[in-house]
């Protein structure tokens, strides 16, 4: 594990911050890479969590938007109460998304995370025409960077808002009836991160509307 400094802290939404950390020596990444990170704490060190990085490997530092969960006290609400100038321990990369071609992404709450890296290289590269997000979320509140989304030219962006009904949003969940209507070619590829059990009612959906496993990749 690589001690790494917190550089900045800021809020995203009320419960999700952005941390700026210090890149460690030899830390080489890939688009769609994670690492696992623990607290400098003890008691803590040996309690690692995954987190894919939202920066590009080009950058001086490293992004992560972290979601906290206030009422568990685990790693996030730890990390949640951490300064600038503190310390964590961070692991070596490994591989979770690899984008292959234009598709339809379905994100759920903070699964938009392994994809944020991802759109903002094929931003940079002026190639992120062609693809879809669609991205659940419980209120509007909750919107991960909902303005960068939504302006990244080329990106299709669909909300989906399960307790909120509100004009330019979908009201309710991701089933077969919203599927076919935002998408109305199926033959795609799809890329899906979110919440386990909402990512195995989606690709259970999807399999019915006749989308083979093969079109449908989930992070490693």
């Amino acid at each position: 594990m690589h001690t790494a400094k917190i550089l900045k802290i800021d809020q995203v939404t009320h419960d999700v911050k952005r941390f700026r950390i210090s890149e460690p020596e030899g830390f080489d990444f890939n688009v769609g890479d994670a690492t696992e990170i623990a607290l400098d704490q003890d008691g803590w060190r040996e309690e690692t969590r995954p987190f894919t990085m939202t920066s590009l490997p080009e950058e001086k530092s490293l992004e992560f938007t972290i979601k906290g969960y206030p009422e568990h006290d685990g790693v996030t609400k730890r990390l949640h109460a951490l300064k600038e100038g503190d310390t964590v321990l961070i692991a070596d990369p490994f591989k979770t998304f690899r984008y292959e071609e234009p598709g339809v992404f379905i994100a759920g709450g903070a699964g938009i995370t392994p994809f944020l890296a991802i759109f903002r290289m094929l931003e940079k590269e002026g190639k992120l025409a062609g693809n879809h997000l669609i991205i659940a979320n419980k209120t509007s509140e909750d919107i991960i960077y909902k303005s960068q989304l939504e302006s990244m030219d080329g990106l299709k962006v669909d909300h989906v808002l399960s307790d909120e009904d509100l004009a330019g949003t979908h009201h309710g969940l991701i089933d077969a009836d919203l599927l076919t209507d935002l998408v109305p070619d199926l033959d795609r590829r799809f890329y899906l991160c979110g919440p386990p059990p909402m990512m195995e009612a989606v690709e259970e959906v999807l399999g019915k509307l006749g989308v083979k496993a093969e079109a449908i990749a989930f992070s490693d």
